[in-house]
């Protein structure tokens, strides 16, 4: 009896795409299957379906990285009533092989994968987790005007743009300007440092304040999340800055 052996990935597209790509492609083809998974007889089928091409060890070593890359994102995972050989598609895996699109919302959770400003690690990150993106977004930014508002000891009176042009407000002609502005810069500077802050404001904390606001793309919501923490991260270097100036 001969048997025909089905690669798991056409080989075409192991020459020319990304691991990442040649992964998501692997885990379509993992999800298809029943039973536990193995990883050497994903491969040993593999090197059998690609005997015939001139790179086979090639293609069986760019399959053996997507494999890899899959486990490296917990998209497969051990079976614990198992040996150790054995996988299985993770909860993350099943819900990415039902759903293509659900890709995108997996790279969003990877932009934030490292950690966040200890002021987004709670309500911030557990809203984005949950999908909802609209009160993650928000929050990020009502985070930088309380931290904003705390180390620049305005009154609780100034809220969004005003306290963000009154706490950064540039030092010139000899006048003092804002307690977090930072005197050592260029003018320049100083006022785009205002104007980042104000931006930031004006642009994404303020139209969450007075309607809803469709955030419907994670990698957008997940990118306004790090500008928050960076913004967060230059809030303390100008905390750091008053103390070195009054010490």
């Amino acid at each position: 009896m001969t048997f025909t052996f089905i690669p798991p990935v056409p080989a075409e597209q192991i020459r020319q795409l990304p691991t990442r790509d040649i992964a998501l492609l692997l885990l379509q083809h993992l999800a298809g299957g029943t039973g536990f998974l193995q990883y050497g007889g994903t491969m040993g089928s593999a090197r059998q379906a690609f005997q015939d091409e001139p790179d086979t060890d090639v293609l069986v070593d760019r399959l053996s990285d997507a494999w890899t890359w899959l486990e490296a994102h917990a998209l497969l995972s051990r079976v614990p009533s198992q040996s150790e050989a054995f996988r299985q598609l993770s909860r993350d895996g099943r819900n990415l092989a039902k759903d293509p699109e659900g890709i995108t919302r997996f790279e969003a959770r990877q932009r934030l994968s490292g950690p966040l400003h200890p002021a987004l690690e709670d309500t911030v990150r557990t809203n984005f987790d949950l999908g909802d993106y609209e009160t993650a977004c928000f929050a990020a930014m009502k985070a930088v005007e309380v931290a904003v508002r705390d180390a620049s000891g305005l009154d609780n009176s100034l809220v969004g743009v005003p306290l963000m042009r009154k706490a950064f407000q540039p030092h010139q002609n000899g006048k003092a300007g804002g307690p977090l502005a930072d005197a050592g810069a260029e003018g320049g500077e100083q006022e785009a440092a205002s104007a980042l802050f104000a931006g930031a404001m004006g642009a994404y904390k303020n139209p969450a304040s007075h309607r809803t606001v469709d955030f419907d793309d994670p990698i957008e919501a997940a990118e306004m999340i790090q500008f928050a923490d960076l913004l967060l991260r230059q809030v303390e270097r100008a905390k750091r800055r008053q103390t070195a100036t009054t010490t």
